[in-house]
């Protein structure tokens, strides 16, 4: 193994070896990148949160005074709790020339890299700069990076372009889905059951809005909008958790429930928020209220990102295609913080980083070393082109 790549997997290890589960603090890891880089007097700005238990992480390798490219990650990952490992998801093992860990795919090997060429940046006295953004809670609705993006606002120079480096199997992506997630609590009014007439089911209620939220998923997927290139080429809506009732004998008080709407870029989700607010208002609360006033929907954001859309013609596209081995652009379903650099910064960006997706959030993840391999060069191109 080359030294190189032996730093590579140093870095890979290292970092899949925090658990920086978005419920837990991701400080051990960012204070681990921050001296890394100031090893090499690299400079780092870090934005925590309210709490100061979790941080973002930005620095620039190269001139401070010109945009540059930004490489774009997350710290966090997803729980392994209740997932039946084949090993320690916090300790790397290699095994049918791959890598699995958690994190390995979704996204620390990308971050890993990014930092391994550190050196060669500096070395290669890059005439463009390359920004390094890190942050902490995307796994539960790109939280962390909003407050990393107030800071960006006010730079006097932003960053030209962007690449996030989510796996995409080194395939430049222009687009992606936009997510609006909802809250809603079904307050009634309980009763014995045997007297269901003098109570209000909030079960029912909550049953009949999740009969229309169905019913207008089927309808965008019969009428559209549609947008080629996705997996599935129009919005989607679906209920994911509904909980309610406290016995079989009374007549349920409270339900909640959780939906999410998946928006294509071009379509605006909140009308469709909208239309299921109001059949929860007009049609079905009244009803309610004639037993008792004190009965309803109340509604709650609970996360969300935007779209992403980047032309295909965009300057940003053209760029990383050129750094990747891997033909082509796609669009693909699952969400990143691409969309909100593109509308709070605009900075247009693409995601392209190593692993494939259909690895991230199961038992065993892990990366194909030809990924990591493949990232390696793209690495060394972005430094050439830069330099």
């Amino acid at each position: 193994m080359s030294k190189q790549k032996a730093k590579t997997r140093h870095l890979i290890e290292t970092l899949i070896a925090f658990d920086s589960t978005s419920y837990r603090s991701n400080l051990d890891l960012i204070y681990f990148i921050r001296d890394y880089l100031a090893e090499y007097d690299i400079d780092s700005a870090l934005v925590f949160n309210h709490e100061k238990t979790k941080a973002n992480l930005y620095a620039t390798i190269g001139p401070q005074d010109k945009p540059g490219v930004m490489l774009s990650g997350h710290t966090d990952v997803v729980p392994v709790k209740g997932q039946n490992w084949s090993s320690d998801p916090f300790i790397v093992e290699e095994k049918d020339d791959a890598l699995f860990g958690r994190g390995t795919a979704d996204m620390k090997s990308f971050i890993a890299i990014a930092l391994a060429y550190v050196p060669q940046m500096l070395e290669a006295k890059l005439t463009t700069p390359v920004h390094l953004a890190f942050s902490y809670d995307e796994e539960i609705g790109c939280v962390g990076v909003r407050r990393l993006l107030d800071m960006m606002q006010d730079m006097p120079i932003k960053p030209a372009m962007c690449i996030v480096g989510e796996p995409t199997s080194m395939q430049v992506v222009n687009a992606h889905k936009g997510k609006l997630a909802q809250l809603v609590r079904v307050t009634g009014l309980e009763a014995h059951s045997s007297l269901p007439h003098i109570g209000v089911n909030a079960v029912d209620y909550a049953a009949e809005l999740i009969v229309f939220i169905r019913k207008l998923a089927k309808e965008l997927e019969q009428t559209g909008p549609y947008e080629e290139g996705f997996e599935v080429t129009h919005t989607t809506i679906h209920t994911g958790i509904i909980t309610g009732g406290v016995a079989l004998n009374i007549v349920p008080n409270l339900c909640e429930l959780k939906f999410e709407i998946r928006n294509i870029p071009k379509q605006d989700p909140e009308p469709l928020l909208e239309r299921i607010i109001e059949y929860a208002k007009i049609k079905l609360e009244p009803e309610m209220k004639v037993i008792d006033e004190n009965c309803g929907f109340e509604f709650e954001h609970s996360s969300g990102y935007p779209g992403m859309f980047t032309a295909p013609n965009e300057e940003v596209v053209n760029f990383v295609k050129t750094l990747t081995v891997v033909d082509g652009i796609k669009k693909v379903s699952f969400g990143t913080e691409g969309g909100l650099f593109t509308q709070q910064l605009g900075i247009p960006t693409v995601i392209c980083g190593p692993g494939n997706i259909e690895q991230a959030h199961k038992p065993d993840e892990f990366i194909q070393l030809d990924q990591i391999e493949q990232m390696e060069h793209f690495m060394l191109r972005l430094i050439k082109a830069l330099s």
